[in-house]
């Protein structure tokens, strides 16, 4: 399944911190692709993983966090406007 994960964490009450959890969490199964965006293709597993891991971090009163799914990528257009910036494009 091909996810698109959207965060928002406030910055009240050690919100870097959180943030830097939250940031490294996503990290770990998803292509970070703008400041509080991330995408890539996850199991129902990986999702059920992420979500738990999330939502000991998450402060339910101050953050949110958005997960678009879709089937394949395929079924999703993906436009640019700006700068495109591929994530990919770090590899050598």
């Amino acid at each position: 399944m091909y996810v698109i994960l959207v965060y928002d964490i406030s910055n009240e009450e050690n919100g870097p911190k959180t943030w830097r959890r939250v940031f490294k969490i996503c990290k770990k199964y998803l292509t970070h692709i703008q400041d509080s965006v991330f995408e890539g293709e996850l199991s129902e597993s990986q999702i059920f993983k992420l979500k738990g891991e999330l939502k000991k971090h998450l402060r339910t009163d101050l953050d949110s966090c958005i997960i678009f799914k879709s089937r394949n990528e395929k079924w999703l257009d993906k436009e640019f406007w700006g700068r495109e910036d591929n994530a990919t494009s770090n590899f050598l």
